[in-house]
């Protein structure tokens, strides 16, 4: 996607402080970010943090710049417009129209789409009032993302929470995005898998479902039905994603093949134990009763990619990934032809992974095997631009 003019309003609740994140969302994608403020917003978050984090100054005031008109200019200039937070206050000034500050007249000003994040107490989200300028809103083309459902301000918990920065950038840049998925089923395998050794350890890896995740927004961007099935993911699932979690190698593969009978597209981007203990302790394996050494029996684990590969139905599309540390770029692309060969999926996602690149990292860099291991895609940048450049290969 295009560097867009994107504007980022913030209004005054204390889940403006999560805004900082929208911004910077949008800024390490490329993005220019106008942020337009209220005066409540300042007293939550302040302008230095805004301005070095989207790298313009901030505009709060209705009545400096007025010979550039400021006050419509920014609007006019936006390709989208953000409102994050949007409180109670907000959202009902919006639906009436009103402008008597500057975020109200940029929106007015404006033909670009726009999308807010409400975030209120439960008892102001579900109050009449806010329910019908929500419909409203909606009715007249407004992209509403969340709220969602938890810890609220004090000891309140329930629907009204903010919900997160990376996932109202998704939604956002979804309302721009070509829907070229739509009416597709994608089954995405994400995190790592681990193998448990006894109650308290087991044998894993150090995937964090990053790229898994920004693979199902991207999906769902498009416009497919996406089913994400996370092993042991480190970060927060988009709370817009369909997830089931699993934790072993066999229980990802129970999953995957049964989401997969239906799928149009599986992407296996989970690191995937090869090996298993052969037995697992029933309680804590003690270091006395093992003296200097510990020897562990390890059998194969299935191969998903195989085998859901080999089983595809026609027109069904596999997509594998390979996380490889070798550090020569012949020998890496080398290593990823001979496992395509083996798995027989139709794409294979190649990438470099280390002890400070690939995993728990957000930005990777990644080669595409089609089934004859030519190079039919390469990308670097955030997990969420490599993500979009992976989907490109199904349009």
């Amino acid at each position: 996607m295009t560097a867009l003019n994107v504007v980022v309003g913030i209004s005054g609740g204390i889940a403006a402080y999560k805004a900082v994140n929208v911004v910077r969302g949008f800024v390490l994608l490329g993005h220019n970010v106008q942020v337009v403020t209220t005066d409540a917003a300042l007293r939550f978050v302040g302008r230095p943090t805004l301005e070095a984090i989207s790298r313009n100054p901030v505009h709060t005031d209705l009545y400096e710049g007025v010979a550039e008109v400021r006050h419509v200019a920014i609007g006019q200039a936006a390709d989208l417009i953000v409102v994050a937070p949007a409180t109670a206050h907000t959202i009902a000034k919006l639906a009436t129209g009103l402008a008597d500050d500057l975020l109200g007249n940029t929106i007015l000003a404006s033909t670009a789409p726009v999308v807010i994040a409400p975030a209120m107490h439960t008892e102001m989200w579900q109050n009449p009032a806010t329910v019908a300028n929500i419909a409203l809103l909606r009715e007249r083309g407004v992209t509403v993302v969340g709220p969602g459902v938890g810890q609220l301000t004090g000891k309140d918990s329930g629907p009204g929470r903010m919900v997160e920065p990376d996932e109202i950038v998704s939604a956002a840049l979804a309302v721009l995005k070509p829907k070229d998925l739509a009416g597709k089923s994608v089954v995405i395998a994400a995190g790592g898998t681990r193998e448990p050794l006894d109650p308290v350890r087991y044998i894993g890896n150090r995937s964090s479902g990053k790229q898994g995740i920004a693979l199902a927004l991207a999906a769902a961007a498009r416009g497919a039905s996406v089913q994400l099935i996370g092993a042991n993911m480190e970060v927060r699932s988009p709370a817009s994603i369909t997830v089931s979690h699993v934790s072993t190698t066999l229980e990802l593969r129970d999953a995957v093949v049964a989401a997969a009978a239906s799928a149009d597209v599986v992407i296996m981007a989970a690191a995937v134990a090869d090996y298993r203990p052969s037995t697992v302790a029933a309680t804590k394996i003690k270091k006395e009763s093992q003296g200097d050494e510990l020897q562990l029996t390890l059998v194969k684990n299935p191969d998903i990619l195989h085998d859901i590969s080999h089983a595809r139905r026609d027109g069904q599309v596999i997509i594998g990934f390979a996380a490889e540390t070798e550090p020569d770029d012949a020998a890496l692309l080398a290593l990823g032809r001979a496992k395509i060969a083996r798995k027989g999926s139709d794409f294979l996602v190649v990438n470099r992974v280390g002890w400070t690149e690939g995993f728990a990292t957000e930005r990777n860099t990644v080669v595409v095997l089609d089934a004859a291991g030519n190079v039919v895609a390469e990308a670097t940048g955030s997990k969420a631009s490599v993500a979009d450049r992976i989907l490109d290969l199904l349009s």
